[in-house]
């Protein structure tokens, strides 16, 4: 009676799935947007109109999942099905809590919000999260290089949190454009440089925007939004996958959603231990309450693991009170090297361990001989991991030895272990403090500087110079100096394209950090050239450590330093790639010469 052929019914029920999409979209969309308008404008949270309307989105948003779970366009494995069952089940929940059909009573809060709703509040931001992911998927159809969009990618999220920064509640006292700018700039290149307080000048809504932000940038806003987007739609594209095999450095295409589900599970799994270990030792009489407790723990462990170095203290660690919980600082400072030491290393060695587990069960219950897998640990993982460990206690010991008569002072056996052990860590990209920045011995200072400059791993949430660029640099510097012709270690030979590019990024980061130099001393001579420099080489290396001068910058230093970060943040080498237009193959090859260098 309705349709006049089987072939119009497939279609009209097609495109009312496709509407019931599209309908799930918008209300998300706009569900985002009044939850900004509301937590940002208002001083009451969900009442009036604006909060019947926003719960009534909810609602609506609720019964569009339901229609979707009957669209067999959809693919619906069980992890998704379970995800999605959760989510209605929640928005109806919630909905229900508010119009008060049903009465919850909980007087636990965090921040000026109660439990409930900031979990409403959470959900409604990782859906529009969701809905953002499955339109980013089709960002490789825009035909712009891979290198740009990620560049893109990053500016995107930085002027997104400009703009939420400067929401009128997200703050204290107002906040100038610039100052949000920069804020947004060190979260999202997770560099941890302030020029206001963010314990102070930011309200709680300011923090977990901020928390937000460099949770994004520690692991890449293409990283969130491809993971998300593969989750709920369920496939890539051939073009996604050809983009994301590069962005995320997988080999194999068809281990991409496989990848890229092992990274979000280890980060989860990484920040969620280490705030439960951290709330777990922390002395509880140094908060009001048990929420803030938790927001302390969770914003300082995603902190740690995105290298961030944002605090919610005024003097960072070293604020009187937590200075000596050494062994929170102990907690923080391993997820500050697992979320440094990149993620190449991590998925190289759980591929190795879980090969050894099912070698060794299988040999035990009889089913085969146990089967060696070589190179595992590559020649890239292998020197990342020993170079990691070498500047690591090449960090600890000249720390205990320079500043064994000022920062490390009157403390105590375990005390001074921890202190060095932290200061051997945070310069690598961290940027938090556990003692007076200023107080350090000028050698001290030095390293700093060296390790700053030299940061993280490559694939991973840090940033500078990185591990593998200066272990190649040093091989090829001993390789000379032997007579060779090629650069050998762990008995392979490393290409001629990792060694020139490895000079090219050692070359721009000089560049940039010379010029960077140069410029806030135009523009604020009367600043020291060791805190100018120290700041530069912290902003390049996206450190965050500061010698105080961050607040007493210009304008215009303010602007200058925020392009270092973001430029140590994506890489030198990335921008040159993405603007420069790539050569053709050369068909022709002129007569070497050599030129004389000593």
């Amino acid at each position: 009676k309705f349709f006049t052929s089987p072939d119009e019914r497939i279609l009209k029920i097609r495109k009312l799935f496709e509407l019931n999409n599209t309908i799930i979209q918008s209300i998300s969309i706009l569900a985002f947007a009044i939850l900004v308008f509301d937590l940002g404008f208002r001083e009451e949270v969900h009442s009036g109109i604006v909060g019947k309307l926003y719960f009534s989105l909810l609602l609506i948003l609720s019964f569009g999942y339901i229609i979707r779970l009957f669209s067999k366009a959809e693919k619906f494995r069980l992890a998704r099905l379970f995800v999605e069952i959760c989510i209605i089940l929640f928005l109806v929940f919630a909905s229900l809590v508010n119009f008060q059909i049903i009465e919850l009573d909980n007087t636990l809060t965090i921040g000026n919000l109660q439990v409930k709703a900031f979990f409403v509040n959470l959900l409604v931001f990782v859906l529009f999260l969701i809905e953002l992911s499955k339109l980013a998927l089709n960002a490789n159809q825009l035909r712009i290089h891979p290198a740009m969009v990620f560049i893109l990618s990053f500016l995107l999220v930085i002027l997104v949190g400009t703009v939420l920064l400067s929401l009128p509640n997200a703050t204290v006292n107002g906040i100038s454009f610039i100052d949000a700018l920069f804020t947004s700039t060190s979260a999202v290149c997770v560099t941890g440089l302030i020029v206001l307080d963010t314990s102070s000048d930011f309200t709680f809504l300011g923090q977990f925007i901020i928390m937000m932000l460099f949770q994004i940038g520690g692991l890449g806003m293409m990283t969130f939004t491809s993971f998300f987007g593969f989750f709920f739609k369920g496939s890539y594209s051939l073009q996604n996958q050809l983009f994301l095999k590069d962005y995320i450095n997988e080999e194999n295409i068809g281990a991409i959603n496989s990848t890229l589900l092992k990274i979000i599970l280890f980060t989860l799994l990484t920040e969620g231990v280490a705030a439960l270990m951290i709330t777990s030792v922390i002395d509880s009489n140094l908060f009001e309450n048990k929420g803030d407790q938790l927001f302390f723990s969770v914003f300082h462990a995603i902190s740690g693991f995105c290298n961030a170095g944002f605090s919610t203290l005024g003097n960072g660690l070293y604020e009187a009170g937590f200075r000596e919980e050494y062994t929170v600082h102990l907690i923080i400072s391993f997820a500050i090297i697992l979320g440094g030491i990149g993620f190449p290393v991590v998925l190289g060695y759980y591929t190795y361990l879980k090969h050894v587990l099912v070698g060794t069960k299988k040999l035990i219950t009889g089913e085969e001989d146990y089967k060696h897998v070589p190179r595992v640990a590559n020649v890239n993982i292998r020197l990342i991991v020993y170079t990691t460990m070498i500047l690591l206690v090449v960090g600890f010991v000249t720390y205990w030895v320079f500043e064994s008569e000022h920062t490390l002072k009157g403390l105590s056996g375990y005390g001074k272990f921890v202190t060095a052990f932290f200061g051997s860590v945070t310069p690598r990209t961290a940027g938090f403090n556990t003692v007076d920045m200023s107080a350090l011995a000028m050698p001290t200072v030095l390293i700093y500087l060296i390790l700053m400059w030299i940061g993280a791993s490559p694939g991973s949430t840090g940033g500078g110079l990185k591990t593998s660029t200066i272990a190649v640099a040093v091989l090829n510097a001993i390789s000379i100096a032997k007579g060779k012709n090629r650069v050998e270690v762990f008995k392979r030979q490393i290409s001629n394209e990792t060694l020139r590019k490895a000079f090219a990024v050692i070359l721009l980061s000089f560049l940039v950090i010379g010029l960077g130099v140069f410029l806030v001393l135009l523009l604020d001579p009367e600043l020291p050239l060791i805190s100018v420099a120290f700041e530069i080489f912290s902003a390049f290396s996206t450190v965050g450590l500061s010698l105080g001068i961050t607040g007493d910058l210009s304008t215009g230093s303010k602007i200058i330093v925020s392009i270092i970060m973001f430029l140590g943040r994506v890489g030198t080498l990335t921008v040159l790639i993405a603007f420069i237009q790539k050569a053709r193959t050369l068909r022709y090859k002129y007569p070497e010469e050599g030129v004389f260098i000593t």
